[in-house]
């Protein structure tokens, strides 16, 4: 298993949620193929760790749903279907709304701190498509809606968003092409901060509805093109 090697040692044994975390990121950016099984041993071997603390890292991801855990089997990573694609970005719609009224609510210097945040991603996501390298847009991507939804300041709705913004990612890595809709990319994330920053409330919701929809319609299309979900 490969992909392990990109696994680091944190100042000798690692802990578990240094192996989470580490593991989590190699899941999403595809290391891993969906319904490829983890084994516990050969993990901790080269990770010239225990099994004590892999076996909780991989608690931890069955928890968060990243991977799935097979009665008499072992453990794997979690298989999307369409039909999770289109659960996953319902849920973030609802939390996405969820976060810009307690944004709206919160004031204008909330509003302000988080707009600055989203413009500083917004312009490296611009330099990103100017480039066409498609996996850093992705992860600005996901950068600017965690960050949007961080603005809210609750830490439980931002608990909820990690996991979407770790599935959402496996979706689009694992579908192996091109980022849907580059041009128009930086185009909807600036639309969105503007209605932010405008405390446009009904319109906001709305871009951030059609957003995700959008999003839907492409990684279902994709997905179905390259066979990838069952």
């Amino acid at each position: 298993m490969t992909a392990a090697e990109g696994l680091f040692v944190l100042e000798g044994r690692p802990t578990a949620q240094l192996i989470a975390d580490q593991l989590r990121e190699q899941i999403v950016q595809g290391a891993f193929r969906p319904g490829e099984q983890i084994n516990e041993s050969v993990l901790a071997s080269q990770l010239s760790t225990s099994r004590g603390p892999v076996r909780e890292a991989l608690q931890r991801l069955c928890q968060e749903g990243i991977l799935v855990s097979r009665r008499n089997r072992g453990v794997f990573v979690l298989e999307l279907a369409i039909e999770d694609i289109r659960e996953i970005y319902a849920a973030r719609e609802a939390v996405e709304s969820t976060a810009a009224a307690a944004l709206l609510d919160a004031g204008s210097k909330s509003t302000r701190d988080t707009g600055l945040a989203l413009k500083r991603i917004i312009r490296d996501m611009a330099k990103q498509v100017a480039l066409s390298d498609w996996r850093a847009i992705a992860r600005l991507d996901m950068d600017f809606h965690t960050t949007f939804v961080a603005g809210a300041g609750n830490s439980r709705l931002m608990r909820i968003y990690e996991t979407l913004a770790a599935e959402s990612r496996m979706c689009i890595f694992n579908l192996e092409v091109s980022y849907p809709r580059i041009d128009v990319l930086v185009e909807e994330h600036q639309n969105i901060l503007d209605l932010l920053e405008a405390g446009n409330r009904e319109d906001l919701f709305k871009a951030i509805k059609r957003h995700m929809q959008k999003a839907v319609e492409d990684l279902t299309a994709a997905s179905e093109d390259n066979e990838i979900f069952a």
